[in-house]
């Protein structure tokens, strides 16, 4: 068996590394070997191995299968900011067949391969492209996150519009809660549901340190036939 997904948000800093290493896990702990790939990442810091993005290491950290820090992220861009402009600060581009390159090579790998993006849906990778359309190409079934804040409801609804539209399969959301202060927090996760009419794969709740924890508990794999 080899599945893959590729994980997008309503957002930037929505939670799509918290949700993706959750998931990750519970494929784990389901008996599947997972790898995690993040195509694009756009922010580094130095390491005694040299420049990595911090989303990436955590993608590479919960793979069950041993890989190389490039295998887990091709392209890696210095700014944090978007894609486009970090590459043109650089004076470099977004090649879609080096990330199709690598995605190839990763899942050949394990069972399961979870694809971070970058940013939201719309990103963009260059003035005339935007992630999204790799992800076209590709043809990848798309799991949401919605961070749950107010003005999430109309940021999950024209994301997933901008999924469908562009031929895509919405197969599953996650509701992540980024501020534990956000109102009427059930209300919004129950009009999700009856909103996006695909399988909720869990809520995350807000805690410290979330990035060091097991998250598994949170997550139900079912519904993606795993």
């Amino acid at each position: 068996m080899t599945k893959s997904y590729f994980v997008t948000g309503t957002d930037t800093e929505v939670g799509k590394t918290v949700a993706s290493m959750a998931i990750m896990q519970a494929v784990s702990k389901a008996g599947y070997s997972v790898v995690g790939y993040k195509p694009v990442a756009a922010g580094s810091e130095e390491t005694e191995q040299g420049p990595m993005n911090s989303d990436a290491i955590r993608l590479r950290e919960c793979s069950t299968v041993d890989v190389r820090y490039q295998d887990v992220n091709p392209c890696l861009l210095e700014a944090a900011c978007s894609p486009h402009i970090a590459a043109e600060i650089e004076n470099s581009s977004v090649d879609f067949a080096l990330l199709s390159d690598g995605l190839r090579n990763i899942q050949t790998k394990a069972d399961v391969t979870l694809v971070e993006g970058a940013g939201g849906w719309r990103v963009p990778v260059s003035y005339d492209s935007t992630l999204a359309d790799w992800v076209g190409e590709e043809k990848l079934p798309v799991i949401l996150v919605v961070g749950i804040k107010l003005g999430c409801l109309n940021h999950a609804y024209l994301t997933a519009e901008a999924i469908r539209r562009d031929g895509l399969e919405v197969v599953g959301w996650v509701a992540n809660r980024i501020n534990p202060g956000t109102e009427h927090y059930s209300d919004i996760v129950k009009t999700l549901e009856h909103h996006l009419k695909v399988p909720k794969l869990g809520e995350i709740p807000y805690m410290p340190s979330i990035k060091s924890r097991d998250l598994s508990g949170y997550i139900d794999i079912a519904p993606l036939g795993l």
